[in-house]
């Protein structure tokens, strides 16, 4: 029986993951991200998929964010109609976030087919639609931590925390019968251990082949203890100087929650009092409310508080939901006492561009950047230090402070991803994928370091490369420009 496995996405880039596995006779997609970008990265997912959408048995998908589901309402609208396995929160939170998806792929249509309108030219459709939307949902198969389910014939899958967001999942794949099977485990975004909210990674001890993220595998984060007094220290310095309002672009999904959670727990020492603090995406506010009812997958850490604390639930307490537009913009009247948390996370769409348009110019705001941001992204522009940026048309001069908070980050560092990966017995083969060039060949250089730890072979996949999983351990390896 063959075995292959192809990295169609996410592949020296953090974005689109999506990766194809035929076992015999049958397909089933790791996993259908949508591009993020700029302009020119977006409009790539309006490209056909490189396989027959009907072909596909079925999806295992790893988590939420849209980097990693975007792309399933497509890929139903084109033809797929097999079940989706994936955690129960994540079934969740991808009912909130690609119905989101949708509403913004219909205003961006609406809006470029006004433009193409004057110039005589046919409008454009939106990528996909609530109506397909619905029906990926309906597709849904919701699983637990720690269940193995057979998810197609010779193909048998388990989920574990990954510690990323809310429902992530590393996933473990048994390949094949007997003698031949195989093990893929595909780490999906690994979190880290020790962050407020959510579990520690799961260490796997076997595999026979890893599929691993390389997000920030050529730099370390800052400790949690540094991170926090970075922020205590822009909370107290904004206090002092009367300053104006402080934005923090953060996805509606897990950065949003885990800044609410900060918020409550260090009201007093940062001062807070004295600030109005909006979460201002109903996104947020809606994916806030599945946290509070997926209360069992928290860490005892945030579960001992809340017990304790009876009738202030950390992620509801000293916080306004700014739920309509009306009340978004009347936000941008105020000039300063706000903390204003809004999305996208890169600052390429949402209510947060709004509020840079109003604030951004301004010498006395802050904007503390608190995530990842993608090549390409305004967010990204923001930390790489550009002296304006376009905004709904209007350029827009940078004077705010613009503060790079690396230690919030919700993806593993070089350190995290290397004791993750040597708690496998046996120094697997790797194949790394989601990552920019720079950061897969710092972890590629880490990797090797350890003669012990030392994968037995080791790979940055290129777009379409295909892996024959029948000849692991005695691999049948990429092409030789992905070789290390």
């Amino acid at each position: 029986m063959r075995m292959t496995l192809q990295f169609l996405g996410a592949t020296e880039e953090v974005t689109g993951s999506c990766h194809l596995l035929t076992v015999g006779k049958e397909q089933v997609l790791l996993d259908c991200g949508l591009i993020q970008g700029g302009r020119a990265d977006e409009l790539r997912n309006r490209e056909p998929f490189e396989f027959d959408p009907k072909a596909i048995f079925a999806v295992v998908l790893s988590h939420a964010h849209i980097d990693h589901s975007g792309r399933l309402p497509l890929l139903v609208k084109s033809g797929f109609t097999g079940p989706i396995y994936t955690h129960k929160a994540t079934a969740e939170l991808c009912a909130i976030m690609l119905k989101d998806a949708a509403m913004l792929q219909r205003r961006d249509a609406e809006r470029l087919s006004k433009r193409l309108a004057k110039q005589n030219l046919p409008p454009v459709e939106p990528l996909f639609t609530e109506e397909d939307v619905d029906q990926v949902v309906a597709q849904f198969i919701p699983l637990e931590y720690g269940s193995v389910t057979r998810v197609m014939p010779h193909v048998d899958v388990c989920l574990s925390d990954a510690g990323h967001i809310l429902g992530s999942s590393i996933l473990e794949l048994w390949l094949g019968e007997g003698e031949a099977q195989k093990k893929l485990v595909f780490s999906g975004d690994l979190g880290r251990a020790g962050m407020p909210i959510l579990k520690d990674p799961t260490l796997v001890a076997s595999a026979d082949m890893v599929l691993m993220e390389s997000t920030y595998g050529n730099r370390l984060h800052r400790t949690w203890d540094d991170t926090l007094e970075e922020l205590k220290a822009i909370f107290a310095k904004a206090v002092a100087e009367s300053h104006g309002n402080i934005l923090l672009p953060a996805f509606s999904v897990g950065r949003a929650q885990e800044l609410l959670y900060l918020f409550h727990l260090y009201a007093k020492e940062w001062n807070l009092s004295r600030w109005r603090i909006c979460l201002d995406s109903p996104m947020a506010i809606e994916a806030t409310r599945v946290y509070v009812d997926n209360y069992p997958l928290m860490d005892e850490d945030f579960k001992r508080f809340t017990r304790q604390h009876p009738g202030q639930h950390p992620l509801l307490s000293n916080v306004e939901f700014t739920q309509t537009t009306e009340e978004s913009i009347e936000l941008n009247q105020i000039h300063k006492g706000l903390i204003i948390i809004a999305g996208s996370g890169m600052c390429n769409g949402g209510r947060i561009r709004s509020h840079l348009e109003h604030n951004l110019w301004r010498s006395e705001c802050d904007i503390i950047i608190c995530g990842y941001q993608a090549i390409g992204t305004p967010g990204r522009a923001l930390v790489d230090g550009v002296g304006e940026l376009t905004i709904h048309g209007n350029s827009v001069k940078v004077a705010a402070t613009i503060h790079t908070i690396g230690g919030l980050s919700a993806h593993a560092d070089q350190a995290e991803l290397l004791h993750w990966y040597r708690h496998f017995e046996g120094a697997p083969p790797v194949v790394l994928v989601h990552g920019e060039p720079d950061a897969q060949r710092g972890l590629v250089e880490a990797m090797n370091q350890v003669p012990q730890h030392k994968p037995k072979a080791l790979a940055i996949a290129t777009h379409g490369d295909m892996l024959d999983l029948n000849g692991l351990p005695k691999l049948v390896w990429l092409h030789s420009q992905s070789q290390f």
